[in-house]
């Protein structure tokens, strides 16, 4: 919201030597946010010229100039004639107009525009004759200002128009605009007279309510006011649409007159495009009273005016031009309650507009649901200055006063004639009373506030406080519907009293409190992978069948667990992503595709994994507490949603250098990175060779817990996976279920005692069938080699024709120690000849000589 500062001075008591800064500065003492504060960025000489002469002058291009003399006072220092040339047409000699002498700056898109005498279509042009988007006072630049038009009518302005005044006060380029940011819960703050009234608060400053007096020229209904009916027939959350219809009729408007100045600078300081006197005149009500208006051409209605909720097949032609298809949920504005003429509190219809032939207006103020007026804007794409109001709550009770003094200016600026027809249809539901213990904002807020200091800041807001003693029954007021509970109020008394004032007190955390289970679970794992050379990366949980086709993945069985998104970011991404690996794969082509040649990600996130059909959840008002009956429905229906952690890497493990060679990331990679988050949370898992997609079918591997249940697979990506999604070849990762871990980790933190004899090593060469896989050897061999066995690690496989066709030899070191005692050679001996049967008994194995 674009506040301009003289505006606001209609409004509240701004001391005169106040600046925009400050201004800003008090609202957000008061909870307002500050955007900005503009100021004209017009600078050097710009002053008011009158039109001695022009000179049309054709060119060889086609185009056609006009070669100036103009009276700029004693503006250039010499009190001649200026020399410039305009190629605007819509001036003649005799007009004032306004000129930027040589050395003015004027602000454009590009930057600071420096003007100077300069030689052009064979003329020495001393300045430039300015239009409104030249000045930054509009869009228009189908032509220059000029000054007698602009202020028609308005003879103290006219009377400052003279030849060398300065234009830059004329025209308001050196006042200030403070633009503030209003929040979801401060709707009347979309007016100049809600920010007076902030800025009241915020400084003590008195507030002239411009509505009190206002509402003392209100014309009372009248039995031949326009009829209109309210005809909502599917209420939202069981609230009408429409509860408070006024309107009003101005008659004899002549469109053509031009609205003041004052008010055309005022809308467009506060961003808004003067276009006629009927519609400058809905959007200044609008701006400095928070109430949004539309004007319609009385001669295009039909009988009476009836609002309802669209029918299915309805569409609209909106002033915008847009042919819209109108859903069941709109509310309408319709003529008669067939034709729709306007979509309600966001646009209007171009049927009934105001046009150059328009002589009789009616006005409507009405009082919209906000969520009916939200969800029709979203639905259509078609924010409204209107519609930002509307959605947020307007004050119920202020349609007649806006009203009023859009008849009045229309009156004034437009020789209109009111109108006895006056209509006031239906009634707004009052706001409900709140009941509040007056030390409730002293427990809640920590600072103490006596009860004369509650019941006057609660009134200073525009509440009535009644109650004996402590026990306070509060009315908030209408133009503020956010204030429904004790708390809402408690928080007006802090704000006004000053967010300052409330000391930074750091809270004593309870004892006991710490890290779940789960927490600790998975920075461990981030803090490992991470320490192994992972960077963790996030992405967004949503993907599109075309990924998942392009995993290899079967399409159907995918989709039938997971859950599709009503309204995705993207519609080629609807569903909700049921691996990690298939949003981590952007990320791992998107470093490559900039050069980086050795990646290695990790993500921690959670993945949709339905089981059964998915239920729908119920919906409540928002503004009850659910039962409880309703809340464990709700949560039934939320997909479970287990946590993974997945791992991909590509290029090299081992980086060449001087030392030598590098050595290219595989699957061992990723088995020794599962194998140390296993040890890290005493896990005992067991890597087994598998085959399922996206992994290559002959590097692949299952990881699972000792009693058999799935942890999740890692391997090499398969060729066509890594050819349909443009990876590196040879790209390996694994995905697990961190939900599985974390329930297999044990909790219990157990002390090992230090070994303090020395170990004993022995080395073995076992030869099996190549189909047989080392980590089944290395097993057999841990279950023969007895409790003293305290590593086995494989070093060496070798094929060849030593070993025969069909057959390896695979090379283990055994690590053995005793606690209280150094081993013998004998005992050695034995445990390993142990380890080396049980082996041969399970598969065959041979020991090699």
């Amino acid at each position: 919201m674009r506040v301009p500062v003289d505006w606001l001075r209609e409004y509240v008591a701004v001391p005169s030597d106040a600046t925009g800064v400050g201004i800003a500065a008090d609202l957000v003492s008061v909870g307002l946010e500050e955007e900005a504060v503009h100021r004209g960025g017009v600078t050097g000489p710009l002053v008011v010229g009158r039109v001695l002469s022009l000179v049309a002058e054709p060119q060889k291009n086609g185009k056609t100039i006009n070669w100036c003399q103009v009276d700029v006072g004693d503006a250039n220092g010499t009190g001649e004639p200026q020399g410039i040339v305009c190629g605007a047409h819509n001036f003649a000699a005799g007009d004032l107009v306004v000129v930027v002498l040589p050395g003015g700056v004027l602000p454009t898109p590009q930057g600071p525009l420096k003007v100077s005498a300069r030689k052009t279509y064979g003329h020495v042009s001393a300045g430039m004759i300015c239009s409104e988007r030249e000045l930054g006072l509009g869009e228009d630049h189908d032509g220059i200002i000029v000054l007698d038009r602009r202020y028609a009518g308005d003879e103290a302005m006219l009377a400052r128009c003279v030849p060398g005044a300065d234009a830059v006060a004329l025209l308001g380029l050196d006042r200030e605009t403070v633009e503030v940011n209003v929040t979801p819960d401060r709707g009347y703050c979309f007016s100049v007279r809600g920010v007076a009234r902030e800025y009241g608060h915020a400084t003590g400053a008195e507030f002239s309510d411009p509505v009190a007096d206002l509402a003392t020229r209100v014309p009372p209904p009248s039995e031949h006011g326009y009829p209109v009916e309210l005809a909502d027939d599917a209420p939202i959350r069981g609230r009408a649409g429409c509860d408070r219809f006024n309107a009003r009729v101005v008659r004899g408007l002549d469109v053509s007159a031009p609205s003041p100045g004052w008010m055309r600078t005022r809308l467009t300081e506060a961003g808004m495009r003067p276009i006629s006197l009927a519609v400058d005149v809905t959007n200044y009500v609008m701006l400095g009273l928070g109430q949004p208006l539309h004007a319609y051409d009385l001669a295009t209605l039909g009988e009476r005016i009836v609002v309802r909720r669209a029918r299915p097949g309805e569409r609209i032609t909106t002033l915008d031009d847009a042919d819209r298809a109108l859903d069941p949920e709109d509310l309408v504005i319709t003529d008669g309650g067939e034709t729709p003429i306007g979509i309600a509190g966001v646009m209007g219809g171009a049927s009934t507009e105001v046009s150059g032939t328009t002589t009789d207006v009616l006005l409507e103020a009405a009082h919209f649901d906000p969520v009916t007026i939200a969800r029709t804007a979203r639905r259509h794409r078609l924010p409204s200055e209107a519609s930002r109001r509307f959605e947020r709550g307007v004050d119920p009770e202020l349609a007649p006063a806006a009203l009023q003094l859009a008849v009045e200016l229309l009156v004034e600026y437009g020789g209109a004639t009111a109108g006895e027809e006056v209509t006031d249809a239906g009634s707004a539901p009052q706001p409900a009373p709140v009941t509040m213990d007056a030390g409730f904002p002293s427990r809640l807020v920590g600072v103490a506030y006596d009860r004369e200091t509650v019941v006057r800041v609660l009134t200073d807001i525009g509440c009535a406080v009644d109650g004996d003693g402590d026990a306070l029954t509060v009315l908030p007021p209408t133009w503020r519907p956010d204030l429904t509970t004790a708390e809402d109020l408690v928080e007006e008394v802090a704000r006004i009293e000053g967010y300052a004032t409330i000391p930074s007190v750091l809270p004593t955390p309870p004892g006991g409190s710490g890290l779940t289970h789960g927490q600790r679970v998975r920075r461990l794992v981030a803090d490992l992978l991470a320490a192994r050379g992972l960077s963790e990366v996030w992405g967004a949980p949503f993907v599109g069948t075309d990924r998942l086709a392009a995993l290899g993945l079967d399409v159907d069985a995918e989709t039938a667990r997971t859950v599709r998104i009503a309204n995705p970011l993207s519609d080629e991404q609807p569903w909700m992503r049921t691996s990690l690996l298939s949003t981590m794969v952007d990320a791992v082509r998107r470093n490559t595709s900039r050069g980086a040649k050795d990646v290695g990600l990790f993500e921690v996130g959670l993945v949709t994994a339905l089981d059964g059909p998915q239920q729908q959840a119920p919906t409540e008002d928002v503004g009850v507490r659910p039962s409880e009956e309703v809340l464990a429905a709700v949560r039934a229906a939320v997909p479970p949603q287990p946590r993974h952690v997945a791992m991909l890497l590509t290029g090299d493990a081992d980086r060449a250098g001087w030392w030598g060679a590098g050595r290219r990331a595989d699957v061992t990679d990723v088995v020794e990175l599962v194998q140390a988050l296993a040890e890290a949370l005493a896990v005992e898992v067991v890597v087994t060779a598998d085959a399922v997609l996206p992994w290559h079918p002959g590097r692949c591997a299952r990881v699972a817990l000792a009693d058999g249940t799935v942890v999740g697979h890692v391997g090499e990506l398969h060729p066509k996976v890594v050819a349909a999604l443009g990876l590196p070849a040879r790209t390996v990762g694994g995905e697990l279920d961190l939900d599985v871990l974390t329930a297999a980790a044990d909790r219990t933190v157990r002390a090992r005692t230090l070994a303090t004899y020395p170990m004993a090593q022995s080395d073995v060469a076992l030869v099996v069938d190549a189909a047989v896989p080392a980590a089944q050897v290395h097993d057999a061999l841990v279950s023969g080699g007895g409790d003293l066995l305290e590593e086995v690690r494989l070093f060496d496989v070798y094929e060849g024709d030593q070993v025969g066709a069909g057959r390896r030899s695979l090379a283990y070191r055994l690590t053995f120690r005793a606690p209280d005692r150094t081993m013998t050679t004998e005992e050695v001996s034995r445990l390993r000849d142990a380890a080396v049967a049980a082996a041969a008994e399970a598969h065959g194995a041979v020991q090699r000589a």
